[in-house]
């Protein structure tokens, strides 16, 4: 077996990122999954020129695993050809806005009277029912901007930071892969489909969870983000070492975990002995002059030495990494975090999709499709034969 989703159809109608790696996990799961494209292609493709070379590393991660059917949905023929995969399918995910799935006839209301069977995942901005369905959004603007994202990540004064590409994509794209799941199951009991809902501005504000639910618990806004010299717990929070690398002491539990930090940093007076530091509240009050202690301490040994050191007092720590220390640690790697991946060029690593299953193992699908790679293949699987496929070419009805 392939994976637990070994034997279910997806077709995937979707642009950019989070429709599409809703698909991209489902295909790693194991469906087979047919991508709709417009006979220009998701535009996501188009990033490929940022990176000038025959690569799209963004787009080759959210789109393995899939075959590419390019239809032109503004004709009647394009429109046949889809209701026919649809009918045929299990699951149908999309991202684009409801007014136009509604002009291309590729709403929830029709096609689940084609195919009541059909799970119907809808990933939007800001809910498909909602009063804004039909705005632009990105997760820049509804997952990032609009959910508290950025506002929580932003301390007092300061300007707002940018998002990395797809943060909150992944984030959505991966729940409603479970939601899929979930509502698979759900059909197994009733026979029945139904509408799968997932949208980045709630997974935003369910990432944001414990700063929102505080706000509507007790109607105070958390306090803005402070720098690490005014932390109010300076025993989570970052330090340098000797080689100026930065680390996370994770002593989250302060009062737990200090006598742990006095031991392994050999019980310095200015640190064990200074009153101020004794308790929780403290080391909050006096958190630039402990913070200014233990930057002069913790900068006195490379992070080689502290770390079986801190071990070995139960000090609990990470390294901060960059992406580049990422995909060479050994931890990472041992997490299960990348894939080998057949391409055209051969084997090629690339990121895992973020779930194991022990008895029904998955594995990446095939390189990411070029525009329209399998078109006359899918056609031909629907039963029709070269000299349609050919008629509809000249129609332009397909790629």
């Amino acid at each position: 077996m392939s994976g637990p989703l070994e034997g279910i159809r997806v077709v995937e109608m979707g642009v950019w990122v989070a429709g599409p790696s809703c698909a991209a996990i489902l295909a790693d799961w194991g469906a087979e999954v047919v991508k709709i494209e417009p006979p220009e292609g998701d535009p996501f493709r188009g990033l490929g020129a940022a990176f000038g070379a025959a690569m799209n590393p963004p787009f080759e991660l959210d789109n393995r695993g899939k075959r590419s059917v390019a239809l032109n949905l503004e004709s009647s023929e394009g429109r046949r050809i889809a209701d026919e995969l649809v009918s045929r399918a299990d699951v149908f995910v999309t991202n684009m806005r409801p007014r136009a799935l509604e002009r291309l006839g590729m709403d929830y209301a029709r096609l689940s009277a084609l195919n009541p069977g059909l799970v119907y995942c809808h990933v939007t901005g800001y809910g498909p029912d909602s009063p804004e369905a039909n705005r632009a959004a990105y997760d820049v603007g509804a997952f990032w901007s609009r959910a508290g994202v950025v506002a929580g990540l932003t301390p007092a004064g300061a300007e707002p930071p940018l998002q990395r590409g797809g943060m909150g994509d992944h984030m959505t794209g991966a729940n409603a892969a479970g939601a899929v799941a979930a509502a698979l199951f759900a059909r197994t009991r009733t026979g029945k489909g139904q509408r799968v809902s997932v949208s980045l501005t709630r997974i935003g504000v369910y990432m944001m969870g414990w700063d929102t639910n505080t706000q509507l618990r007790t109607n105070l806004p958390p306090t803005p983000p402070h720098d690490r010299r005014h932390a109010p717990n300076p025993l989570i929070n970052p330090y340098r070492d000797a080689n100026g690398r930065w680390f996370y002491l994770l002593l989250l539990q302060g009062d737990r975990h200090w006598p742990d930090l006095l031991r392994a940093l050999g019980n310095p007076p200015e640190l064990a002995e200074d009153p101020r530091f004794a308790d929780i509240p403290g080391r909050r009050d006096n958190a630039p002059a402990l913070v200014e202690a233990l930057d002069h301490i913790l900068a006195t040994k490379p992070l080689e030495e502290w770390g079986p050191i801190f071990d070995a007092n139960d000090v609990w720590w990470a390294p901060i990494l960059s992406v580049a220390e990422v995909v060479q640690d050994p931890v990472v790697r041992a997490a299960g975090a990348f894939v080998q991946v057949e391409s055209p060029m051969g084997p090629v690593e690339q990121v895992n999709t973020p779930a194991d299953f022990s008895d029904t193992p998955t594995r990446p699908g095939s390189w990411a499709p070029e525009l329209g790679q399998h078109t006359e293949e899918v056609l031909l699987e629907l039963g029709y034969d070269w000299e349609a496929i050919g008629a509809l070419k000249e129609a332009g009805a397909i790629l």
